[in-house]
């Protein structure tokens, strides 16, 4: 059950934003603009203008009275996230924007134009504590999770942007939970973005739930949750080795749950909502990607039984300056895809965007710092 909110909408407390109208159900929307003395339907007004219209400057509102406009928007509305610059890159296909945060906070969000499809990377917190020793994100630390209105905040300006023509293309069709952060250690706040999503216009975005990726360095627990929420989105499993002693080193967090337990839980994800799971491997020179450890991948994936309930989606990796992690060589990346096909596993090798921007996330904003 939902937790209650309180009728009037209070200054931002330490470590929180103001609530905003996307962090809150139909049910309550109606409740609060009804105990600011509005009629009912002015909720379903003000949600169409945000989530269909993309409408946040309440001179736009039109079909709202004009002397109600402006209280309504300071109420429902505030500013979450300010811009402070933005990149493009690979012929104006990627747009990536670094946003200030009301605290000074700083996050990242990434528009990727593909010939088929719109693709939103969102960030779910300021920072991570996952401290995962390749990513520009975890060397920074963990500074506070997102609400979540600041991660659908992300995803209506993509949407925005779109539909001012900035960058060609219809509609968002993708999003993935792949920027700044561990969404799985921002529980609450990913599904309740998630939620925001797939809601029918004009009480959220509309989009497919099949396009939704979410990803995890392995929290089992939350893992095993998401697979009872009802909504059938795509997980993606970080684990960037297929031995303990490696991803002990790579991802700390494997410590805690090791090889054998998350990969546990992505074949139990794909068991229950019958949705394939992506193991990201990020490919890192001298580092995971000798032909035995690709051989070592298939392996444990074999263990769960045939190959359609996984999907191997390699990752050049998108070296940070200074750091002594880069990206595999060509020819050793394609003898660890050879390896993989011979033994029959699904795999691609992602597509890589803006390199010429501060590619790997986290970079713009530690250079902001």
């Amino acid at each position: 059950m939902s937790e209650p909110l309180p009728l009037v909408f209070e200054s931002p407390r330490r470590g929180q934003p103001p609530r905003h109208w996307a962090d809150l159900t139909p049910t309550q929307r109606r409740e609060l603009v009804e105990a600011a003395g509005h009629r009912a339907y002015r909720a379903r007004q003000l949600s169409a203008h945000y989530f269909e219209g993309l409408r946040t400057d309440p001179g736009e509102w039109t079909d709202l009275p004009e002397t109600v406009r402006a209280s309504l928007a300071a109420s429902f509305m505030p500013d979450l996230l300010r811009e402070v610059r933005t990149q493009t890159a690979d012929h104006g296909d990627t747009v990536k924007t670094l946003w200030r945060l009301y605290d000074n906070a700083l996050v990242e969000s990434v528009l990727m134009r593909y010939p088929d499809r719109v693709t939103m990377c969102v960030s779910s917190q300021a920072g991570c504590g996952m401290a995962c020793p390749f990513c520009a994100t975890g060397q920074g630390g963990l500074q506070r999770n997102l609400s979540t209105a600041e991660i659908v905040e992300q995803v209506v300006d993509g949407s925005r942007r779109l539909r001012h023509g900035d960058i060609d293309g219809h509609r968002v069709s993708n999003v993935v939970f792949m920027g700044m952060g561990e969404p799985m250690a921002n529980y609450k706040a990913v599904i309740g973005a998630v939620r925001q999503l797939v809601t029918p216009t004009p009480d959220g975005l509309g989009m497919s739930a099949r396009g939704i990726t979410v990803s995890t360095v392995g929290l089992v627990p939350r893992m095993q949750q998401l697979a009872t929420e009802g909504i059938p989105v795509t997980l993606a499993l970080s684990l960037h080795a297929a031995d303990d002693e490696l991803r002990d080193e790579l991802v700390p967090i494997n410590t805690r749950w090791n090889v054998d337990e998350v990969v546990n839980a992505a074949w139990e994800y794909a068991r229950q909502t019958k949705r394939r799971v992506s193991i990201e491997y990020a490919l890192i020179r001298d580092v995971n990607d000798q032909a035995f450890r690709a051989d070592l991948l298939a392996k444990v994936l074999k263990r769960r039984g045939n190959w359609g309930w996984v999907h191997v989606n390699l990752i050049p990796l998108n070296p940070t300056p200074g750091s002594r992690w880069t990206a595999s060589r060509r020819r050793d990346e394609a003898e660890f895809v050879r390896r993989l096909r011979d033994k029959g596993v699904p795999v691609t090798v992602r597509d890589t965007r803006g390199r010429e921007i501060d590619g790997a996330c986290g970079q713009l904003a530690a250079t902001d710092r």
